[in-house]
């Protein structure tokens, strides 16, 4: 029998408060610092969901829509929203919030793609990571397009690896 997870099992909700200290030179959150929020709630998702160690295997299709001021909340949400045998990804959506007049507003979207990974040395390396099952209309729509998410994923990393082998490694100093 296949075990499976609902969306909301592995649900992430962060928030913090963007202080000066976290802004880029135009005023806005840095976006390594966005990235950062971003793959830890992302791994939180997947563990939730698998209840085993997992790598980043990659972040796709990051759309920055507004960006985030100074003493705004930043909430990042994460769940998983499609798996394969090991690999799982993770749909992220980024809400900003004024704190003083209360808008609220879709500042990023992304996937991220997770590989899960043995726990323990001595676990058996052949597993497979629970199906998800989504619930609300958002999660029915995010879900419905993973399989062709995954399919353009790997179509890509084989390009990418084609191009990376035309790469050097030599010093270059």
């Amino acid at each position: 029998m296949e075990e499976s997870c609902y969306c909301r099992q592995s649900k992430v909700i962060q928030n913090h408060r963007i202080f000066p200290s976290d802004l880029n030179p135009f005023g806005a959150l840095f976006g390594g610092k966005l990235m950062t929020f971003i793959d830890d709630a992302s791994s939180i998702s997947i563990t939730r969901h698998c209840r085993r160690g997992a790598v980043t295997a990659s972040i796709d299709q990051m759309n920055f829509l507004k960006p985030l001021e100074s003493n705004h909340s930043v909430c990042v949400e994460s769940y998983v929203s499609g798996t394969h045998h090991k690999s799982m990804e993770v749909f992220v959506k980024v809400i900003g919030e004024n704190l003083v007049t209360g808008e609220r507003y879709l500042a990023a979207t992304c996937f991220t793609t997770f590989v899960a990974v043995p726990s323990h040395m001595n676990e058996e390396k052949e597993f497979m990571v629970p199906k998800v099952i989504p619930e609300t209309s958002e999660e029915k729509k995010v879900c419905e397009g993973y399989e062709k998410r995954r399919q353009q994923r790997l179509a890509e990393r084989q390009e990418y690896k084609e191009f990376a082998a035309q790469l050097s490694t030599e010093l270059p100093w």
